[in-house]
């Protein structure tokens, strides 16, 4: 593997989440094999963005602390903003905090807010939180209240679906039914955890 250097070579593009970004495109690839473009394309980048976020909290490491900021230690933009933004994507200026019907025409760095933004509220809950010091306010498309499940769960959850129920074309629709059958095998179709996908799901408008 290559990384590079950053801008003017002095942020090597290697933290946790984007090293873990970079290494799970092999895991999809080798998996439901996500076409990139479309739908499945933010899908493909979402899964990245999702395990990304999974090793950076797991590893635990006190100088790159574990947060729902999509490579914030690279400084890319030189401003000190991360690139992507978990609980409300659109903070970035680009991706999508809920789907429509154009939303598979984003480049799939934006594209993939949906499924970023899901994964967030699945784990977390929407409204306003600090989770290792940094604040997040997750809004809904509908205004509904959704209270996370845990990001354990919510990491079980995706990867039971990509690796069970995603395929190479799958879309946001798809998405949502996957990982609702996911939920289902793992803690039972009428489990609070499957409540919760939906709800999830339903907060970023794929229904």
């Amino acid at each position: 593997m290559t990384y590079g250097d950053g801008e003017g070579d002095k942020a090597p593009l290697t933290s946790l989440d984007v090293a873990g970004h970079e290494m799970s495109h092999g895991v999809t690839s080798n998996t439901a094999g996500l076409e990139y473009a479309g739908e499945s394309g933010g899908l493909n980048e979402a899964t990245s963005d999702i395990f990304g976020t999974g090793v950076e909290f797991a590893a635990n490491n006190p100088s790159d602390v574990g947060d729902y900021l999509v490579g914030e230690k690279i400084d890319i933009n030189g401003d000190g903003t991360p690139l992507r933004y978990m609980d409300k994507p659109s903070k970035d200026g680009g991706s999508a905090d809920y789907w429509s019907a154009d939303v598979g025409n984003k480049d799939v760095h934006n594209s993939s807010g949906v499924a970023n933004h899901f994964f967030y509220l699945l784990a977390e809950g929407s409204g306003k939180k600090t989770i290792n010091g940094v604040d997040y306010d997750s809004p809904t498309q509908d205004g509904s209240t959704v209270t996370g499940i845990g990001r354990d769960k919510a990491l079980q959850i995706w990867y039971k679906a990509l690796t069970t129920y995603f395929t190479s074309t799958t879309d946001y629709a798809g998405a949502r039914k996957g990982t609702l059958s996911a939920a289902g095998d793992l803690y039972g179709a009428d489990s609070a955890e499957a409540k919760a996908v939906a709800a999830a799901w339903t907060a970023v408008n794929v229904k």
